[in-house]
């Protein structure tokens, strides 16, 4: 098959950025395109650095925003830029260029939440339904027309780091359904419905102003901990609760049946309204 793209480069990190790398070189097959990775958020552990040792995949890490957009900004060849998993904020002057074409994963169903930490607050905010977006890049952040979009259920205990694993896994869903269509410049995207009442999420907001208010209602407690759950990656930092005039912060929890309440220091018990109970351990500052 035939493409006027001369060279794809991914920009990204973790899973969801290798599998798709995998199938961009796989698809290598069909298309005479030249592929690179860049990582610009370096990790310990590279699953992206070691496919493309295996590949013979060109691969550079570079983590200065300066470089990084010097070294896009001097390419001359039609250029497809994959950006999955990537915090990188394309310069408008990069995003311009007729020659260059840039689609973004975004873990969201856009419009809605554009920004950081998307799982988060569809969880905080107790929506039904999230989702992921390839979208084109414009110089607006997450402003850019849609390309495909992928649809799942929230479940009622799922905390953020199992949501994010399953929209990593749609995002490649959806990707392989259009890339084709992106190479061959034959995609239908659609226009964003965009209003002046958009919400932009930063990186330095936390969900709940990152406080655990335990004299509430315990499903938005529940919430609240859900979202900013992410295991052993440190997104945010734990949440800090006020405990008989003491300062502390959220060690674990768990939603357990009454039955299960056990005597033990340095706990708290929220009730549901189903009559289960909202187990806080904590740690006193």
């Amino acid at each position: 098959m035939e493409t006027a793209f001369q060279r794809v480069v991914i920009i990204g990190y973790g899973k969801a950025a290798g599998d798709i790398l995998k199938y961009i070189a796989d698809k290598r097959a069909d298309y005479t395109y030249q592929l690179e990775f860049i990582e610009h958020e370096p990790h310990a552990l590279s699953v992206t650095e070691n496919i493309c040792m295996e590949r013979d995949i060109p691969f550079s890490r570079i983590p200065e925003k300066k470089v990084l957009a010097q070294y896009l900004g001097e390419i001359d060849e039609k250029t497809m830029i994959v950006s999955a998993s990537n915090n990188f904020l394309f310069p408008k002057a990069l995003v311009e260029q007729e020659h260059i074409t840039i689609i973004n994963f975004h873990n969201a169903l856009l419009p809605n939440y554009p920004g950081r930490n998307a799982p988060s607050w569809v969880i905080y905010k107790g929506e039904r339904e999230t989702g992921i977006t390839w979208h084109y890049v414009t110089a607006g952040v997450d402003e850019g027309n849609i390309i495909v979009q992928k649809r799942c259920e929230i479940g009622p205990d799922e905390k953020a780091y199992e949501l994010t694993e399953r929209l990593m896994n749609l995002a490649c869903e959806g990707f392989a359904e259009c890339f084709d269509a992106v190479l061959m410049e034959r995609t239908q995207a659609v226009p964003q419905k965009l209003s002046g009442e958009r919400r932009m999420y930063l990186s330095k907001e936390i969900p709940g102003d990152g406080f655990l208010d335990c004299n509430g209602d315990t499903e938005a407690a529940y919430r609240l901990l859900r979202s900013v759950d992410y295991g052993k990656s440190e997104i945010f930092p734990p949440l800090r609760l006020t405990v008989q005039g003491r300062e502390a912060v959220v060690v674990r929890y768990r939603k357990v049946a009454a039955e299960k309440r056990e005597a033990g220091e340095n706990l708290l018990y929220l009730p549901f309204l189903d009559g289960a109970l909202l187990k806080i351990k904590y740690r006193v500052l």
